[in-house]
């Protein structure tokens, strides 16, 4: 029952990991990366947004040591998301917190939270685990798909594909500020944040200023949801 319904509420990730990494496939093919390579990126790191950013930075020939810091300050929410979530399943044996934390993305965070009772059921981890593992793999898949098509695609329509990791952020912000309204707010502090600082400090850490001081607003925004 738990993996069923985890199937079915990782499924509109599914769907979006797709073509998104299929883009992430083709760009990264296209960047001088051999399928292997940006098959094993998405084994390994898993992080659309910093795939995005390094394949890219790869086609420019930037150092690995560059790499490295700007995909690690591009992920620094991944510490914020992963305090939330463990708090979420603080219930949980520590072997599952551990392999849980490990499938968390924007996505299936995203999602994870707006299934809190579920959790709470037995055998509630195999709910998390399964929306966590599926889109995992969705993402492998596309992503080795997106590498085969690379050079098939002209190379004009895959520079396109950069905007489809943006439409999905915006898909997935969407239905949350219709459930919660104040989460617009949030959101556009956050934006307005990041748009003043990045001139100053960069956008590495634009995003990363704008991330915490918009977390830090919606502490005050938004009431905890009772279970």
């Amino acid at each position: 029952m738990q993996i069923r319904d985890g199937f079915i509420a990782g499924s509109p990730i599914v769907v979006g990991y797709l073509p998104i990494a299929i883009a992430y496939g083709v760009l990264a093919k296209q960047a001088g990366m051999t399928l292997m390579e940006l098959t094993g990126m998405s084994l390994l790191v898993y992080a659309g947004a910093a795939q995005f950013m390094g394949a890219g930075m790869i086609g420019l020939g930037v150092s690995a040591l560059e790499i490295i810091i700007a995909t690690f300050v591009l992920n620094f929410r991944h510490f914020v998301m992963s305090l939330s979530f463990i708090n979420q399943i603080k219930q949980y044996a520590m072997k599952w917190k551990f392999g849980l934390s490990l499938g968390l993305t924007d996505e299936t965070f995203s999602v994870s939270s707006i299934y809190k009772k579920q959790g709470n059921q037995a055998y509630g981890y195999f709910f998390y685990g399964t929306i966590m593992l599926t889109s995992y793999l969705s993402w492998v898949l596309g992503s080795f798909l997106g590498g085969v098509l690379g050079d098939i695609i002209p190379q004009n329509l895959s520079q396109s594909m950069g905007v489809a990791l943006y439409a999905m952020f915006i898909g997935l912000l969407i239905p949350s500020i219709r459930k919660y309204k104040r989460i617009a707010v949030i959101s556009i502090a956050a934006m307005l944040i990041n748009y003043i600082v990045s001139p100053y400090i960069g956008d590495g850490w634009g995003i990363v200023v704008g991330t915490v001081l918009g977390a830090s607003i919606g502490i005050f925004l938004l009431e905890e949801e009772k279970l």
